[in-house]
């Protein structure tokens, strides 16, 4: 089965896009916030290894001993794919908005990396997006099963069942949201 169909038989209703997994299976969605007191950016690398430990701690929870799926984003106008990082290959690109301005016009080109989990294996990565300067980036194991998505502040984490995502969230309840919808 190529990826990209099993991506369809785990996640059907949306592509391989963060906010909208949260969004559409929220069933099976928990958030975690990187710093105490949910803020969004570290300050300093005390905070920075704070960020980097909840990463890792909720990644090792879900992959340790099993390969993944390094997912990063490349957006652009142009439906071409445009050159990403070394060690990723091109899997696939989505047109999410259309517009007849091709400079409003918005392509997702998903590159993918698989590689045996080990505690910071994607440390680089990581900081890069806790500082705001790589988006949308996926981690998941080899049959789509559970995906981790880290953002500047946290990460979303999708899994198999409520079941599961409410022992993996009552694991790790300090470093919940305290906001209702648990954003």
């Amino acid at each position: 089965m190529t990826l990209t169909e099993l991506w369809q038989r785990q996640w059907p209703d949306c592509p391989p896009l963060g906010h909208l997994l949260r969004e559409r299976y929220r069933d099976v969605w928990v958030r975690f916030h990187s710093l105490p007191g949910s803020k969004r950016y570290a300050g300093d690398e005390t905070e920075y290894a704070i960020v980097l430990r909840r990463y890792n701690t909720v990644l090792h929870e879900l992959f340790a001993g099993g390969d993944v799926y390094v997912i990063t984003t490349v957006w652009s106008p142009e439906p071409a794919v445009p050159d990403h990082r070394t060690g990723a290959d091109h899997w696939h690109t989505v047109l999410v908005r259309d517009d007849p301005d091709p400079e409003f016009r918005a392509h997702a080109h998903f590159f993918t990396a698989r590689l045996p989990w080990r505690y910071g294996c994607v440390d680089d990565l990581l900081r890069e997006v806790a500082g705001d300067r790589v988006g949308n980036v996926l981690v998941a194991d080899t049959r789509l099963e559970r995906v981790h998505h880290p953002y500047d502040g946290g990460a979303d984490v999708l899994l198999r069942t409520a079941e599961e995502r409410d022992r993996l969230r009552d694991r790790f309840a300090a470093w919940l949201s305290r906001h209702p919808l648990g954003l």
